[in-house]
């Protein structure tokens, strides 16, 4: 299928299926003691714009980032595969965000991923590594073990060790900015698995129980910040996908400190019950986020009808 057809026969059925209601039950009433949403879903809207409508929801960037800090910013780059195929995050999310932190006043911005195929092609093909340098990003490669620190991690009930991608222990800030998809041993790559990422030996997780793997990695270092991108969505035959046939137009966004809570809207946002992925459970096990969000508050933005005439 050609994409200008894909696009033409998925974009309203997309839309549609990503309406609020089956997602997100909860109230845009926020608790009178509340600073900020536990979680903004933003519908409508090109990832950017998407992207802007959520942050400003939370504060904006300087709530997260502040004046001389070094961030890393954790797209997952991890396929040889052009933007189209929604196997990587949307190239210009991850410049917009770069951007976001160098204007709340960033020192430095690194963006980097342990990519599953050839670093370099992963880089480019995805477009990312482009995106990001225009953005100002050092673009940091993370293929060798020089660059990796060996960490203990207290919480893990499986993965007790494991060796770090030194940025990410060097940084004040960790900004996590996955592409939802289906996964066929995690069942969705989303915030928790994205982190994966940022580890040398991921063959451990998958021989040694990779859903209690992922939960236990994401207690060593919880992203102070979640953004999912969620606009072309993989609902099969991920992680690299196959063809544009794999992937339908949900056109959402997903931005929260809670990476549980985050993920759990994520597989609504898929269509399917969040206890089916069973780290997300073992997440709120472990005091990374809950599962419940109705305990939450959740602001719902529709960048739609904020652009329809009034």
């Amino acid at each position: 299928m050609k994409r200008r057809e894909f696009l033409k026969t998925t974009v309203a059925a997309g839309i549609a299926g990503a309406a609020f209601g089956p997602l997100l039950k909860a109230s845009n009433k926020i608790r009178a003691n509340a600073t900020r949403p536990d979680l903004v879903a933003v519908l409508g809207g090109k990832p950017v714009e998407m992207f802007e409508a959520g942050i400003k929801e939370l504060g904006g960037m300087a709530s997260f980032v502040k004046s001389g800090q070094t961030v890393v910013v954790k797209p997952n780059m991890a396929w040889a595969r052009t933007p189209e195929y929604a196997a990587t995050t949307t190239p210009e999310l991850v410049a917009a965000v770069v951007t976001a932190c160098y204007r709340a006043g960033a020192r430095v911005v690194y963006v980097f991923d342990h990519t599953c195929n050839a670093w370099k092609q992963c880089y480019e093909l995805s477009r990312i590594a482009a995106a990001a340098e225009k953005a100002n990003a050092k673009v940091m490669p993370a293929n060798s073990r020089t660059d990796y620190r060996k960490v203990s991690v207290p919480k893990g009930k499986t993965l007790t060790e494991a060796e770090c991608h030194r940025l990410v222990l060097e940084s004040d800030v960790l900004i996590n900015v996955p592409i939802l998809k289906n996964h066929g041993g995690a069942i969705i790559t989303s915030a928790m698995k994205n982190l994966l990422g940022t580890v040398w030996d991921r063959r451990y997780f998958h021989r040694n129980g990779l859903q209690q793997c992922i939960a236990d990695w994401v207690s060593f270092r919880k992203p102070d910040l979640n953004i999912i991108d969620a606009y072309h969505v993989m609902m099969k035959n991920g992680p690299r996908g196959r063809s544009l046939d794999d992937l339908a137009v949900k056109q959402m966004q997903l931005l929260s400190t809670d990476i549980v809570a985050a993920d759990v809207a994520a597989a609504k946002i898929m269509g399917f019950s969040p206890s089916r992925v069973p780290h997300l459970k073992m997440g709120e096990e472990l005091g990374l986020g809950v599962m419940d969000l109705d305990k939450l508050n959740i602001k719902r933005v529709n960048c739609k009808t904020s652009r329809e005439p009034r």
